[in-house]
């Protein structure tokens, strides 16, 4: 049993984030302290809640580009609603915020349902139709701290348990996924349709609908992440989470969230978005250049496609082991002899 647990992903990349901070440490004290570890976290939180509505995305063999999109958009709105009415309260703008990105989300979802488009092309144009409406929106110009109001800015920064609340968002969301993927007819139909969409037809599962719902939920999800990213770093302008979504994407795969859908679990895509984090913030420590940085998430995410893509041929290989030998079995005796 010990042994089958040392050979999930889930168990691998955990050691590899435990053996990553143990050698930071080494050469930095202090890096594995529980403090530090908290922040390193709390960084990583967004990347968290990002990286789990995806894999609800891909689990259906798509995937969405426009997350890093709708996070700016969503943010832009927030902060502009805040500076023109700072008196609103905090809960109206964080539900505006969830529900455009809800909208935005469909969007993706019904042009990949009812139209059959591929989704990578679907959302690489939302992605440049959303870039270009924070611009239009805004004009170009930033809403900078001071056009927010205490209130709009404190919300994440503020603490529960010693935790900041953005922790506690990414924690819930956690949860949520946990609930959803392990006991809902939703999470087994997000396997159903990613693994074999001709048999969950069959089924009486939606494959659109089901993909459908998965970019929706994405949506939300970036849009309380707008909300987040801007209020939390008190700015919002158009670049806002630029190329993020590659982030969303290499820590799904780093965590072994399959391409071809079906395969993947939700630890897998928190570890693998804490493995980022690890490395985001230990090779600044280590004085590594931010261009290096890129090329190591880059190399990561080549390495686990590899290693996922050979897992799934073993996989493969194995069952058709099993065939064969049931093929080759000699067929038992149906007669007395006489």
């Amino acid at each position: 049993m010990i042994a089958t647990i040392l050979k999930r992903r889930e168990t691998m990349l955990a050691l590899a984030i435990l053996a990553l901070i143990a050698l930071v440490q080494t050469r930095f004290a202090g890096f594995a302290r529980p403090g530090n570890l908290a922040a390193i976290f709390n960084d990583s939180a967004v990347l968290i809640i990002l990286a789990l509505g995806q894999m609800a995305v891909i689990l259906t063999r798509c995937i969405d580009l426009s997350v890093a999109a709708t996070l700016a958009f969503t943010g832009m709105v927030a902060a502009l609603v805040n500076a023109a009415a700072p008196g609103l309260p905090i809960g109206a703008v964080l539900l505006i915020a969830v529900g455009l990105g809800t909208a935005m989300g469909a969007v993706n979802g019904l042009l990949v349902w009812r139209f059959a488009l591929p989704p990578i092309v679907v959302t690489l144009g939302t992605m440049t139709m959303y870039r270009g409406a924070i611009f239009l929106l805004s004009g170009g110009e930033w809403v900078n701290s001071h056009q927010m109001s205490e209130a709009f800015k404190a919300l994440p920064r503020s603490l529960v348990l010693d935790l900041p609340v953005l922790s506690w968002m990414a924690i819930l969301v956690i949860a949520l996924f946990v609930l959803m993927i392990g006991r809902t007819t939703l999470g087994r139909a997000f396997y159903a349709v990613g693994g074999n969409e001709h048999a969950a037809i069959y089924a009486g599962i939606s494959v659109g609908g089901t993909r459908f719902v998965a970019f929706t939920l994405n949506g939300a999800l970036a849009g309380l992440c707008g909300y987040l990213w801007v209020s939390r770093y008190a700015v919002a302008y158009t670049e806002v989470a630029q190329g993020f979504e590659l982030d969303v994407i290499a820590a799904c795969v780093i965590g072994g969230i399959s391409i071809a859908g079906g395969i993947g679990t939700v630890g897998g895509a928190v570890l693998g978005a804490l493995f980022l984090g690890v490395i985001k913030n230990a090779l600044p420590v280590a004085g590594v250049s931010p261009f290096w940085q890129m090329a190591i998430s880059g190399i990561a995410i080549l390495l686990a496609v590899a290693f996922n893509a050979r897992s799934e041929q073993r996989k493969g290989r194995i069952i058709l082991k099993s065939a064969e030998q049931a093929h080759a079995a000699p067929a038992p005796a149906t007669g007395a002899s006489a």
